[in-house]
């Protein structure tokens, strides 16, 4: 286990989290090499299939990075998120994947040392968790 590095996806809104992670980049702060960005438009568009889809195709947590309560560009979509998130969540605990697997931070676009420390606290958290147990099922199964 002690190789392990885990695969975090984090579906990052365009107006505040992806830039929040590209202000990181610019600070030359670090988060872990797993740690994959997907831009996305909003949070708000983010379906919980396309959560469990990262789960199933090879991420062992994903992290849903939207803007700050109320500051979200299209009004609520970091809203509907977050109730996706524990949908999810509630899902994954029932079927005992841990739904800890899963995330929803809100950051600002200025947010680029806290986007970094939320990605590499998320990405060490997962590491203790171990690999997804989901995506081993899948690897047996092919």
């Amino acid at each position: 286990m002690s190789n392990f590095e885990p695969v975090v996806v984090v579906f990052a809104c365009d107006y505040c989290a992806y830039t929040a992670a590209d202000v990181a980049g610019r600070m030359n702060l670090s988060y872990p090499s797993g740690v994959r960005i997907l831009r996305v438009p909003c949070t708000g568009k983010v379906e919980q299939l396309y959560i469990m889809q990262a789960l199933q195709k090879g991420a062992d947590g994903v992290l849903v990075a939207g803007c700050l309560v109320g500051d979200c560009h299209f009004k609520n979509g970091n809203l509907r998120a977050a109730a996706r998130v524990k949908r999810v969540q509630s899902l994954l605990d029932d079927i005992g994947i841990g739904g800890e697997r899963v995330a929803m931070v809100n950051v600002s676009a200025g947010q680029g040392a806290k986007f970094a420390e939320i990605a590499t606290e998320f990405s060490q958290k997962i590491g203790e968790m171990g690999p997804n147990p989901i995506k081993q099922g899948a690897k047996a199964a092919a």
